[in-house]
C-alpha cells in the first residue's frame, strides 16, 4: 500500500472525527480538579478545519499534507494543539515534494513531525503527549529497519499499539498522573487521532457524531444603529496561489490594497494559499485583485448590515461561540508599540483598554484563543512592534505560534501566565524606551507579582496528599492549589498564609462574576490585616470560573 494526496487526506479527516467524538473524554482525563480541562476542545477545535471543505481538498500527498498542516496551525489552541498542529506541520514539511509515500517516507514523516513538536517545548517533560509521539516513532523506525514491519497497515497498527502503550506507562514517569489515577490526557487525545487515522488506512474512516448543542444567551442587537455600519460586507476568501507566487510573503501588495478597502483586515499569506477577511463596501474589487494571484478556493460575502436588522427584528440568533476580535479601524501601521492582551470579564476588558492595550482577546481558563484569533489581534494592531501578553499558561505557545507567521510588524510575547502578570506588565511599559529596555523592565516587574486564585473544585481527587472534593472552593498560590475548603472566606484566609511575599506594597483583589462588591470587601480586609502597610483595594474584572483573582506587589 503507498499513501497518496487522497488517502492522506481521508487520514486525518478520521483523526478529527475520532478527536471530536471524544473530546469529553480527554476533558475528564485533566489531573487538576480545577475547571480547566479542556485538553480535548482544544485538540478538537485545532483539527476541526479539516472536517470542513478540506474533504473536497485533490492534491498530491505533499500539497494535502502542507494543507492539512496550515488549517491545523491557524486553528491551534491550547499547549496540546499547538503541539498536535506542530507534529502535523513536520509531517508537511517532510512529505513536501511527495507524490505518495511508502512505510520509510511515514517513517520519516513521523520522526520530522516529533522534532517540530518538541521544538514548541523548551522543557519538556517526561510523560506527556510529547513521549507518547516520540516513543511510537522510534519504536517504529526500529522495527521498520529490523524487518518487523512488511506492509503498511501493520506499520500504523504497530504504532497505534506502541503509542498505546507508553500511554499506558505516563502515570509511572509523572507521579501526578499516577497520584490521580490517570493518563496524560494530551497523549490520550494523540492516541485518539491516532485510532482515527489508523481506521482510515484499514478502509473504515470514523465520521463525527452529531450532537444537539445547547443554546446560548445572545447579545442585544436592538440599541446598535444599523447606519452605525461603516463597511457593509464581511468579505473572506481563501486563494490557492499560482506558481508565480507560491511561497511565503509574496503577496505584500494585495495585503496593502486589502488595507485601503475597509477595515476588520486579516491576511495569511503562506507558502500554497493566501486567506483574507476584510470589511468593505467593495466586495467584488477585493475579490477580483486577489484572483491576480492565483485561483479562489473558498468565499464567502456577507451583508452584515442585513444580518444585523435581522437580528434586531429577531430574525435570527446570536453565533454560539464569540467570534475572534476584529481590528477596530484601519491595519496601516501608525505607531511604534501597540498591545494585544488576553482575558475574560468585562472589567479586566476595560482595564486593559485603559492601560493602553490596542486588541484585548477573549479568552482564558476553558476558553482557549486559536493562533488565528491571535494572529488576527495583532494584525488588527497598527504598530511596528506589538506585545502579546497571553496571561495564561495555556495560551504562550499559541502566542509564540501566531508571532511567527505575523506579517508586517514585529511581535514579542511576553510569557505572562496570569492576568495580574499582564497587568503588571503594562504598568512598566515606557513609550519613549527601548523594545530591548522595555521588555526588561516589563519582564522584571511581571517577576514581582505573586498571583492569588480561588475557584472551585470540578471532581473529586487527590494533589500532594490533599484530599479534594467536587464543589470545594480551591485556593491556587501561582498556579498551584495550596488549599481547599467549602467555605470561601476561610479557604482564603487560608491562602494568604502560603505567601511568602512579606514586603508587600500593592494587593489588588479582582472579584468575578459570582461575587460582588460587598463580598470583595471582606477579601479586602483579610489582605489588609496581613499587610497593613499596603495599599489594598478591590477592583470588578468580571471574570467567569475565578471568583477572585489577587495580585500583590
Amino acid at each position: 500500500m503507498i499513501i497518496n494526496g487522497n488517502m492522506y487526506r481521508d487520514m486525518v479527516i478520521s483523526a478529527a472525527c475520532s478527536l471530536e467524538n471524544n473530546k469529553e473524554t480527554v476533558n475528564n482525563l485533566n489531573v487538576f480538579p480545577v475547571p480547566d480541562g479542556d485538553t480535548g476542545i482544544n485538540m478538537s477545535l485545532t483539527m476541526s478545519g479539516v472536517r470542513g471543505d478540506f474533504k473536497n481538498f485533490e492534491g498530491t500527498l505533499g500539497e494535502t499534507a502542507q494543507k492539512a498542516a496550515n488549517l491545523m496551525l491557524r486553528g491551534a489552541r491550547g499547549n496540546s494543539g499547538v503541539i498536535l498542529s506542530l507534529f502535523f506541520r513536520g509531517i508537511g514539511k517532510a512529505w513536501a515534494k511527495n507524490e505518495e509515500a511508502d512505510m520509510a517516507d511515514v517513517v520519516r514523516g513521523i520522526k520530522k513531525g516529533v522534532s517540530e513538536a518538541y521544538k514548541a517545548v523548551m522543557n519538556p517533560t517526561e510523560g506527556t503527549i510529547l513521549t507518547v509521539m516520540r516513543v511510537m516513532g522510534e519504536t517504529a523506525e526500529e522495527a521498520l529497519n529490523n524487518g518487523v514491519i512488511t506492509d503498511m497497515n501493520a506499520l500504523f497498527a504497530f504504532m497505534l499499539s506502541a503509542a498505546k502503550e507508553t500511554l499506558d506507562k505516563t502515570p509511572e514517569m509523572l507521579p501526578v498522573l499516577k497520584q490521580a489515577g490517570v493518563v496524560d490526557s494530551g497523549g490520550y487525545g494523540f492516541v485518539t487521532a491516532l485510532e482515527g487515522i489508523v481506521a482510515a488506512v484499514e478502509g473504515n474512516p470514523i465520521t463525527a457524531v452529531e450532537t444537539a448543542g445547547s443554546k446560548s444567551s445572545s447579545a442585544n442587537f436592538e440599541s446598535f444603529n444599523t447606519e452605525d455600519i461603516k463597511f457593509a460586507y464581511c468579505t473572506e476568501c481563501i486563494v490557492t496561489k499560482s506558481k508565480k507566487y507560491q511561497g511565503e510573503e509574496t503577496a505584500g501588495e494585495l495585503h496593502k490594497y486589502i488595507g485601503g478597502m475597509g477595515d476588520s483586515v486579516v491576511f495569511v499569506d503562506d507558502s500554497e494559499i493566501i486567506k483574507l477577511h476584510v470589511h468593505t463596501n467593495e466586495p467584488g474589487k477585493v475579490i477580483t485583485e486577489a484572483l491576480k494571484y492565483g485561483s479562489l478556493y473558498t468565499v464567502k460575502i456577507e451583508n452584515m448590515k442585513e444580518q444585523h436588522s435581522n437580528l434586531s427584528e429577531g430574525a435570527g440568533e446570536a453565533p454560539a461561540e464569540e467570534a475572534a476580535p476584529a481590528a477596530s479601524g484601519p491595519v496601516e501601521i501608525t505607531k511604534k508599540y501597540g498591545f494585544v492582551s488576553v482575558s475574560a470579564g468585562d472589567g479586566f476588558k476595560a482595564l486593559f483598554e485603559d492601560l493602553g492595550a490596542d486588541v484585548v482577546v477573549t479568552g482564558g481558563q476553558t476558553m482557549n484563543p486559536s493562533t488565528e484569533d491571535i494572529l488576527s489581534a495583532v494584525e488588527a494592531t497598527p504598530a511596528e512592534i506589538v506585545f502579546v501578553l497571553p496571561n495564561n499558561k495555556n495560551i504562550v505557545m499559541v502566542s509564540e505560534q501566531a508571532a511567527k507567521v505575523a506579517e508586517g510588524r514585529e511581535v514579542v510575547v511576553l510569557k505572562t501566565v496570569s492576568v495580574p502578570e499582564g497587568v503588571s506588565a503594562m504598568l512598566a511599559f515606557d513609550p519613549d524606551a527601548e523594545k530591548e529596555d522595555n521588555i526588561a523592565a516589563m519582564t522584571e516587574m511581571v517577576g514581582m507579582v505573586t498571583t492569588l486564585s480561588v475557584t472551585y473544585a470540578v471532581r473529586d481527587t487527590e494533589i500532594d496528599g490533599t484530599e479534594i472534593h467536587e464543589g470545594e472552593t480551591l485556593g491556587l498560590l501561582n498556579g498551584k492549589i495550596k488549599c481547599c475548603n467549602y467555605n470561601r472566606k476561610t479557604c482564603i484566609k487560608e491562602l494568604v498564609n502560603f505567601v511568602e511575599n512579606e514586603e508587600a506594597v500593592a494587593v489588588t483583589v479582582y472579584y468575578g462574576e459570582d461575587a460582588d462588591e460587598d463580598q470583595a470587601s471582606d477579601i479586602v480586609e483579610i489582605f489588609q490585616a496581613k499587610y497593613p502597610d499596603a495599599e489594598v483595594m478591590a477592583i470588578c474584572g468580571g471574570q467567569p470560573v475565578y471568583s477572585y483573582v489577587i495580585s500583590i506587589e
